[in-house]
C-alpha cells in the first residue's frame, strides 16, 4: 500500500465528525459498500445509496470524537462516539487507498 490507512481512517471520521457528505463519498471507491449493523442490518451499494445513507447518518446519528484506532491486519478498526454510544467501523482500502468496504455497529 502507497497510503496510510490509518490517517486515511481518521481522514474519514474527520470528514464524518464535519459533516461532509462530499468528502466521505469521494473517500470510496465507485464500487464501494457499506454493511451496517447499526440498528438493523443494511447493505448498501452504489452512489445514490450511499448518499442517502450518509445524509441519514449525519442528520440522526453524528459522529463525535474518536474512541480507538488500532489496526487489524492491514484494516483500521476505528470506533468513535455517537449519540447512540460507541460505533466501531472497520474499512477496506482498495489499491490506491479508496474505501472497498465499511462495516460498522455497536461496539458493544
Amino acid at each position: 500500500m502507497s497510503f496510510d490507512p490509518m490517517a486515511a481512517a481518521v481522514d474519514w471520521l474527520d470528514a464524518y465528525r464535519a459533516g461532509d457528505v462530499e468528502a466521505i463519498l469521494d473517500m470510496c471507491a465507485d464500487d464501494a459498500v457499506v454493511y451496517c449493523e447499526c440498528g438493523s442490518s443494511k447493505t448498501l451499494t452504489g452512489r445514490e445509496a450511499l448518499r442517502a445513507y450518509w445524509v441519514d447518518r449525519l442528520k440522526h446519528h453524528p459522529a463525535f470524537e474518536l474512541d480507538d484506532l488500532r489496526l487489524s491486519r492491514t484494516e483500521p478498526v476505528i470506533s468513535y462516539f455517537t449519540s447512540d454510544g460507541v460505533v466501531k467501523a472497520i474499512l477496506t482500502f482498495n489499491a490506491v487507498g479508496q474505501i472497498r468496504e465499511l462495516s460498522c455497529g455497536p461496539a458493544n
